[in-house]
């Protein structure tokens, strides 16, 4: 017997895995602000580690924490006090900026146009990988 599965329009997509997705006319927006405001709720938590790994799912949409998280990570084996004060400033920025997110701003008439570029062989630089 043949399974039958039936598939139903939902409309536009809104929310995806904790993404918040705004489709406008002139532009598409990708933003974590109810995931940020959780993660900042929750950073009265003493264990650093799991703010740091909520602040890196919050990468995914916030582009501009990245270096900050980049530096933060490498100290998760063994913080100190002020690898806690980094976190803590970060969250603050996060506070600041809660709205913040991703925008493909439409380019023309077309619709939305969106380009990708990745290197994916960074380890064959032998310089700057």
């Amino acid at each position: 017997m043949a399974a039958r599965f039936r598939m139903s329009d939902l409309g536009a997509l809104s929310y995806y895995l904790g993404i918040e997705v705004r489709q406008g006319k002139e532009a598409l927006t990708l933003s974590q602000s109810a995931y940020a405001l959780k993660l900042l709720e929750r950073s009265a938590m003493a264990e650093c580690k799991l703010i740091v790994d909520g602040l890196r799912y919050l990468v995914h949409t916030r582009p501009d924490i990245a270096s900050a998280m980049g530096y933060v990570s490498r100290f998760m084996e063994d913080p100190q006090e002020d690898h806690w004060a980094a976190v803590k400033r970060l969250l603050r920025y996060v506070k600041g900026t809660v709205d913040q997110g991703i925008v493909f701003p439409e380019t023309d008439k077309s619709g939305l146009q969106l380009t990708v570029f990745n290197d994916a062989d960074m380890t064959g630089d032998i310089d700057g990988r």
